[in-house]
């Protein structure tokens, strides 16, 4: 087991069903090489954050405590999301469970299985180093059309997070996108997240939205850009869920042949 980050903390956020999944099992709980997804990411964190991983659980919380619990070297702490309100909230749900040493939040999920230790590492790292409030994690893609595009400043610092829908033709052909995946400060998360509003099409809490708030309110963000857009695949149905299984075909036959 890696040395753990300093006074760093992870969320992963496992709450969800999944509906394009197609099937009644929680969507982290689908498998890859017999290992629920949720696994994989609960691994990845617990190199980086040593106790400090807390998993938010809803849909199905006992067998996805199960999933992690009997598949990761070191226990995880869990917390429960009784409502699936938005990632706002599950995050929400899990800050009492941190420890009081804690000063920066990595937030993952749990249907996002090819992140590695390493990319975690050097996000909260970055996002140290840089005596940031916030610091995001992206990657370019060749065609970036349906994500959320990343908007920065002249001087790289980020201005804020535009989806597809509302994005104007210029920002159509920014390739840097959103992963969803972020490191904050935990004074910042305490003061942002209680401000959020559900007032949206889906009447949930947007984490994205903390962005924004932190732009107005002048904080120092920016971003860590990934190369490998593979690390950060989401698992959102059966086809995207052969894909990261593939993958990780390949993976291990790279690593099997270079030990």
């Amino acid at each position: 087991m890696s040395v753990p980050v300093p006074s760093c903390g992870v969320v992963i956020l496992a709450a969800g069903l999944g509906k394009r999944m197609k099937s009644d099992m929680a969507k982290v709980l689908h498998e890859i090489d017999g290992r629920a997804m949720v696994a994989y990411v609960a691994e990845a964190a617990l190199h980086v954050a040593g106790q400090e991983v807390v998993v938010v659980v809803g849909y199905q919380a006992d067998q996805v405590r199960s999933a992690v619990s009997t598949s990761v070297e070191r226990p995880v702490r869990f917390a429960l999301q009784k409502e699936q309100l938005g990632t706002g909230h599950a995050v929400s749900c899990a800050m009492p469970f941190l420890g009081e040493k804690v000063d920066q939040v990595v937030i993952l999920y749990g249907d996002v299985p090819l992140l590695t230790a390493r990319t975690i590492r050097r996000l909260a790292e970055d996002h140290s180093a840089a005596q940031r409030e916030l610091t995001v994690l992206g990657v370019q893609m060749k065609d970036p059309t349906g994500y959320g595009r990343i908007l920065t400043d002249g001087d790289g610092g980020l201005k804020g997070i535009v989806e597809e829908a509302d994005a104007s033709p210029e920002q159509k052909r920014i390739d840097q996108i959103n992963t969803g995946i972020y490191c904050v400060s935990r004074a910042f998360l305490a003061e942002t997240l209680p401000l959020l509003s559900a007032d949206n099409a889906q009447g949930e809490y947007y984490l994205t939205d903390i962005v924004k708030l932190g732009y107005r309110q002048g904080r120092r963000m920016g971003m860590v850009l990934l190369p490998d857009a593979d690390e950060v695949i989401g698992v959102n149905s059966l086809e995207e869920l052969n894909r990261a299984r593939q993958i990780m075909t390949v993976r291990s036959r790279l690593m099997g042949s270079s030990g």
